[in-house]
C-alpha cells in the first residue's frame, strides 16, 4: 500500500500534480491599502471556484500580464481556502503593476511553492514572532491559523517593529490580536512624532519583555536580512538555540521549484528548500556579504 505524503514533500506532490510554470488565471476580488505604499489583494480563481489550499509561509508567483512576474507571501487564512491574499509593497516595476490592479482584473498565479513554517513541530510549544515591516505579512497566515487553534499552542507572543506608526500593517486585526488576554503584542517604531504613546527602538529591543523556556519555545522571524541576523543573535542571547529558530527567506525567485537557480544560497534553494528554513542550516551562510 504506498505511503500517504504528508508535510513539505506533500505540497512539492500537489503542486507537481500540474505544470509548475504554466499559471492559472485569478481575479482581484478586492483590494485595501495598508499604507501609502504596500496594498493587501484579496485573489479569488477565474472561473469556477475551487480551494486554494496553501500551508501558512508558502509563496506564490504573481503575474501581471504583459509586465512581469514576482514572487509573493501568502498573507492569507488557511481556513479561508478559497482566496489567495497577497499583501505587495510597491518597490519595482511589477509591485507597482500590482498595485494598479483594480477590481475585477485578471492576473495569473503560479503555486503555492516552498516550505512553510513549521506548524506540526510548533504544537505544543510556546511561540515568539518577531516581525520588521512587511515582514509581518507572512506571519500573518501563522496568526490566523494561532487564533483558530488557540489551545493547541502555548504562550504566543508577537513582537513587530516598523519605521514608523504610519508603516504599520493590518492594524484593525493588530487591535483585535492586542486585545486578547490570550496573546502577547509589542509594537514598536523606529521614530515617531510626540503623540506616539507606544515604544519607539528597533524591534530587536523587544525581545527582552518576553520570558521564554528556551526548552519549549520556537521563533518565527521574518524582515529585512539585517534584522533578522540581529534577531537571531538577540534570541540566542536569551537561550534560544539556532535548531528553534526559523527564518523566511526573501530571495530574487524566479522559476519557484529550483530550476534557475536565481535564489540559491549556499547549498539551498531558497524557492524549494525555503522559503522558511531553520536558523542552524543557514549558519555558515547568514550576513556574509555576496551571498
Amino acid at each position: 500500500m504506498a505511503r500517504a505524503l504528508k508535510g513539505p514533500s506533500a505540497r512539492r506532490a500537489a503542486v507537481s500534480l500540474r505544470d509548475p510554470m504554466a499559471p492559472r488565471l485569478f481575479r482581484v476580488r478586492r483590494l485595501r491599502w495598508e499604507t501609502a505604499d504596500v496594498a493587501t489583494f484579496d485573489l479569488e480563481p477565474s472561473g469556477r471556484p475551487h480551494p486554494c489550499g496553501f500551508a501558512p509561509g508558502q509563496f506564490n508567483m504573481l503575474y501581471v500580464f504583459g509586465v512581469g512576474e514576482v514572487p509573493i507571501s501568502i498573507s492569507g487564512d488557511p481556513g479561508a481556502p478559497m482566496q489567495f491574499v497577497h499583501t505587495v509593497h510597491q518597490v519595482s516595476v511589477v509591485t507597482s503593476a500590482l498595485c494598479r490592479l483594480s477590481r475585477g482584473t485578471t492576473l495569473g498565479v503560479r503555486g503555492p511553492f516552498g516550505v512553510g513554517w513549521p506548524m506540526a513541530e510548533a504544537q505544543g510549544q510556546d511561540l515568539v514572532l518577531v516581525a520588521g515591516g512587511i515582514g509581518l505579512a507572512p506571519l500573518r497566515s501563522v496568526l490566523c491559523e494561532l487564533v483558530r487553534h488557540r489551545e493547541r499552542y502555548g504562550r504566543i507572543a508577537l513582537l513587530y517593529g516598523t519605521r514608523s506608526p504610519e508603516d504599520l500593517l493590518y492594524r484593525q486585526e493588530l487591535e483585535r490580536w492586542r486585545g486578547r488576554v490570550d496573546l502577547e503584542v509589542h509594537v514598536t517604531v523606529d521614530r515617531a512624532a510626540p503623540e506616539w504613546r507606544g515604544h519607539v527602538g528597533v524591534v530587536t529591543t523587544l525581545v527582552r519583555r518576553v520570558a521564554m523556556d528556551p526548552a519549549k519555545t520556537l521563533a518565527m522571524v521574518c524582515g529585512p536580512e539585517v534584522m533578522m541576523r540581529f534577531a537571531l543573535q538577540e534570541l540566542q542571547k536569551h537561550g534560544l538555540p539556532p535548531g528553534r529558530i526559523f527564518l523566511s527567506m526573501e530571495r530574487n525567485m524566479h522559476c519557484g521549484i529550483g530550476l534557475c537557480g536565481h535564489c540559491q544560497y549556499g547549498p539551498i534553494f531558497v524557492c524549494r528548500d525555503g522559503p522558511v528554513v531553520r536558523a542552524d542550516r543557514l549558519a555558515a551562510w547568514f550576513g556574509k556579504r555576496e551571498v
